[in-house]
């Protein structure tokens, strides 16, 4: 028996004698009764001892119990949360906000939410998509009252007040208020909006006569938000790998927490918004005004949990103990996409940006992959997906544009390779010629050559690089598609999880796992094919120093990417086959359209012309800039010689 049960039967013990005192017999009737009140006390004693008793009490001693009992109780409860006392105890019941996209439960057991299901999604193994249930979320606030008690949210049961205002900025969609009241007319009431077709669910602060139960000194309340994030994708590792606690500051700046191990960070600058995210979805808590002072935890869960990580944040927040002003917060309960975030900035002046786009990992600025994304591949993508209802066809349709469009610069550095092979039998004069122990003339010799001819050894590497920013960018972008998402094409059900022809029976070390995608093949195969063709197209000798070893860390390129992609999103390895694939077929196309004797005619025909003109050869401003720092690097090796 707990406490109370004890105090409870105590006092029915005393009640029950205090009831037998007064109503004993007279002295006079005492000697004839004796025997009688002696067997009577021995019965009432017994029945006293045993747990039945209660259900024999009278009703008079029925009520007196109960009143004497909840007095106690409200003692107690006063005494651990002053006025707010009246609100520690209660049933928690539940009432919910929906509309066409999300559905979001309240519990009245400190006023938090409760759950909140995506309408429009389900899991990889096709159950309703629920961000967080239960206990798997808690969000609370916590302050001191006047008298030094602290009180914490979650602790509490709010009320439903269905005649309370709702708020002037919000005409459409639903209001819920949830009251935490105590014993005097002080209140707090927590007032959630959710509108009509949104994934922003609103909800505000504000008290009212808190001033004079709550610390006068209050102008903050402690936030403390947790979430456990669910394994929604197939994928484990993969979508782990996106798994972060992200955060804003005021400007544009977006941190994250460290994803692969349990950390710890402590903020004092003034945060915008905090997210708590996965893979496609997340939920993100926005301030009107700002967090600070804010301890950030991310914690790792096993790898047999349903669970990815758990996050955890205590902050604080401004509050207005008068209740002149709200403290306003937002939630976004969504899918990752980048059309949904940017429309939350739309029209608004760049300090009130909230930027939410952010969280989609388009790769770095400072590279352009995400300029590339953002401006190209992105409304690309989105316009296809107007047109066409298989994101297969559309990955096709994006990386034969991709390659159309890049295919002057794959040209241009094709050309500059078979310049290079054309002349490939005078450097190998020179290589014969200068022995190898004197570097720097065999590299003198060489650039001459290059700049009587006109060829800039650097030619087909510039072309490459311009290439990369979008190839690095697809690479980025389609495995953070939300679009993909349960994709299905050929083979692969779900363009943004791996593609599986065959389940293994064991796991394969060093990233490998225990499935064979056949995407990652196909690539792998590609590849292996197109670097065949590149080593062909190579000019230099195979018996160069370091080149036999360098071609055999070309072909084991391929082998290692394998392992690597094997677990990878199958509308990426799809898209690095088929680009792969489609550059094979541009060397061939490459190929037929550059005869190589004429491109050493030409040369032959740029050397005799240069060699008439010498003015013609000063235009060559970095074939000199080259040839004088080879004989300026030729000088130093001298001196230090001396």
């Amino acid at each position: 028996m707990d406490k109370n049960t004890i105090l409870a039967f105590a006092l029915i013990a005393l009640i029950f004698i205090g009831f037998t005192w007064l109503g004993k017999p007279s002295e006079e009737e005492i000697a004839r009764t004796q025997q009688y009140n002696d067997s009577i006390a021995s019965v009432e004693r017994q029945r006293l001892a045993s747990q039945e008793f209660n259900e024999s009490l009278t009703p008079v001693a029925s009520d007196t119990l109960t009143a004497t009992s909840t007095s106690t109780d409200s003692a107690t409860l006063t005494a651990k949360y002053s006025t707010f006392g009246v609100a520690a105890q209660g049933t928690e019941t539940f009432h919910t906000l929906e509309n066409e996209l999300i559905k979001v439960v309240i519990s009245s057991k400190g006023g938090r939410i409760y759950s909140a299901e995506l309408k429009q999604y389900k899991t990889h193994n096709k159950q309703p998509l629920i961000l967080f249930d239960n206990d798997e979320s808690d969000m609370s606030f916590t302050f001191a009252t006047i008298d030094n008690r602290v009180i914490n949210t979650s602790e509490l049961y709010f009320d439903i007040v269905d005649d309370a205002p709702a708020p002037t900025d919000k005409k459409d969609g639903q209001n819920l208020v949830m009251r935490l009241k105590t014993a005097t007319d002080a209140f707090l009431d927590i007032v959630y909006t959710l509108p009509d077709n949104d994934y922003m669910l609103s909800f505000a602060l504000k008290g009212t006569g808190l001033n004079q139960i709550v610390s006068p000194n209050t102008n903050t309340l402690d936030l403390h938000w947790a979430a456990k994030i669910r394994q929604q994708e197939h994928g484990r590792t993969f979508e782990n790998r996106y798994a972060k606690l992200e955060y804003k500051f005021s400007g544009r700046d977006v941190q994250e927490l460290g994803n692969t191990k349990n950390v710890q960070k402590n903020e004092l600058a003034k945060i915008k918004w905090i997210a708590f995210k996965d893979q496609f979805f997340s939920s993100v808590l926005i301030a009107d005004e700002w967090f600070s002072d804010s301890k950030l935890v991310n914690n790792m869960e096993d790898e047999t949990s349903p669970y990815l990580k758990s996050y955890d944040v205590t902050t604080s927040i401004p509050f207005d103990i008068t209740g002149a002003k709200p403290t306003n917060f937002r939630m976004f309960l969504g899918p990752n996409q980048y059309k949904i975030f940017s429309k939350y900035d739309r029209g608004l002046p760049t300090p009130d940006k909230l930027y939410l786009n952010r969280l989609i990992p388009l790769g770095w600025g400072f590279f352009l992959f995400q300029w590339v994304n953002r401006f190209f591949i992105i409304p690309v993508f989105n316009f296809l997906s107007q047109f066409i209802g298989n994101f297969g066809i559309i990955i096709l349709i994006l990386t034969l544009l991709v390659k159309t469009l890049l295919f002057p610069l794959t040209f241009k550095s094709y050309m500059s390779g078979a310049k290079m092979r054309v002349l490939k039998p005078e450097l190998d004069e020179i290589n014969a010629k200068i022995p190898a122990d004197k570097p720097q003339e065999r590299q003198k010799a060489m650039m001459s050559l290059y700049n009587k001819v006109g060829v800039s050894p650097m030619g087909g590497c510039l072309p490459m690089l311009i290439q990369m920013p979008v190839l690095v960018a697809l690479f980025y972008f389609f495995p953070a598609a939300i679009e993909l998402r349960q994709e299905s094409f050929l083979w692969a059900k779900d363009l943004s999880s791996y593609d599986s022809i065959l389940t293994l029976p064991f796991s394969i070390p060093f990233g490998y796992g225990n499935h064979v995608s056949l995407f990652c093949l196909l690539m792998t195969a590609a590849t292996i094919m197109s670097t065949k063709l590149n080593q062909q197209t190579q000019p230099m000798s195979s018996n160069q120093p370091g080149m036999g070893m360098m071609k055999w860390m070309m072909y084991l390129m391929p082998v290692f990417f394998l392992f690597i992609f094997n677990g990878y999103a199958s509308g990426l390895t799809f898209y690095y086959f088929v680009s792969t694939l489609i550059s094979v077929i541009t060397i061939y196309i490459c190929r037929a359209m550059v005869d190589e004797k004429k491109v050493l005619a030409q040369l032959h025909a740029k050397r005799a012309q240069r060699a008439k003109n010498p003015v013609a050869a000063k235009k060559m401003t970095f074939m000199e800039r080259l040839e004088a720092m080879q004989r300026e690097q030729i000088k130093n090796t001298q001196k230090k010689r001396k």
